[in-house]
């Protein structure tokens, strides 16, 4: 199922940090990118060019390390980069591959092992939203995400990409940015919604809840044949996906700002229209019927 944005554009970034970007040859690290970037050099075409400035380790084969990279950005291979990069730096691959990058989001029953299936899952691709539900439309993600480089998530790598693999066996190869080391790196904590809060992205209607609120929401849906219940969910799970994206680039923005090129900012995404709307009626229900199993749940 598809929603595309209506009143915009994809954006057209200009920014690529990644080929300003030496952290990824071994022997390079944080300070020694600051003293190629001090020496003058700032792209990968500058340092084929130009010698080195002295640092403390011993680079071997820096301009071939430099030549590959330029290789593996032509054949289109952003995975070569977050194999290289601290998960914390995987920001800096955006600018470049943002046009074969999707946001992604896993909503689950609440169980892990053989008990725990997926739900529902979003994406959004910066221009349409999608989305797929389990007992509709669920194998269709299969062939969508192939169509992908990139994956960005919030903790995705703990929990996303690992339940889709055992649960849809379906392999995520793609390079994969988990905002969760990027903001950590910044700063930021207390989850998504606490990343959220501290950046200024409200959630209306939807604020206060979290993922426990949706295992309760897939449940009202499938005892009670609520629909609502499940277009909540939808809502809540799409606009987990869709904040994603103005996330990663407050991060991009920040991170960006600590290195001299910090006057090539991405500028702030449109937000998308999105499909569903939560349901008030149904979610206070629901706090009701739940009051003692959501005590002590942070929501």
């Amino acid at each position: 199922m598809v929603i595309n944005r209506s009143d915009c554009v994809r954006i057209s970034f200009g920014v690529s940090m990644l080929k300003n970007t030496f952290l990824h040859i071994p022997g390079i690290g944080v300070s020694s990118e600051r003293r190629i970037w001090d020496s003058g050099i700032l792209t990968w075409d500058d340092s084929i060019k130009r010698p080195l400035p002295p640092l403390k380790k011993t680079v071997h084969l820096f301009k071939e390390r430099v030549e590959e990279s330029l290789r593996q950005l032509e054949i289109r291979r952003p995975r070569y980069f977050t194999d290289l990069l601290p998960a914390g730096e995987h920001w800096r691959l955006f600018g470049e591959f943002r046009k074969t990058a999707v946001f992604l989001d896993v909503e689950s029953n609440g169980y892990s092992g053989p008990r725990g299936y997926i739900t529902a899952i979003s994406l959004y691709d910066g221009n349409s939203v999608k989305y797929y539900i389990r007992g509709e439309n669920l194998e269709g993600f299969r062939k969508e995400i192939a169509k992908y480089d990139l994956i960005v998530t919030y903790n995705g790598r703990c929990f996303d990409v690992p339940f889709i693999e055992s649960h849809l066996g379906v392999r995520m190869e793609q390079a994969h940015i988990d905002l969760r080391y990027v903001l950590k790196d910044l700063g930021f904590k207390g989850g998504l919604k606490g990343c959220e809060r501290a950046l200024g992205i409200e959630r209306g209607a939807l604020d206060g809840l979290d993922g426990y609120f949706a295992v309760l929401l897939w449940k009202d849906y499938r005892r009670n044949k609520n629909v609502k219940a499940l277009e909540t969910l939808l809502a809540y799970n799409i606009l987990d996906v869709v904040n994603l994206e103005p996330l990663l680039v407050a991060a991009y923005n920040m991170k960006l700002r600590r290195t001299p090129f910090s006057g090539s900012v991405l500028p702030s995404p449109a937000s998308p229209e999105l499909p569903f709307s939560p349901d008030t009626d149904t979610i206070r229900r629901i706090l009701r019927e739940n009051s003692m199993s959501l005590h002590g749940q942070s929501l």
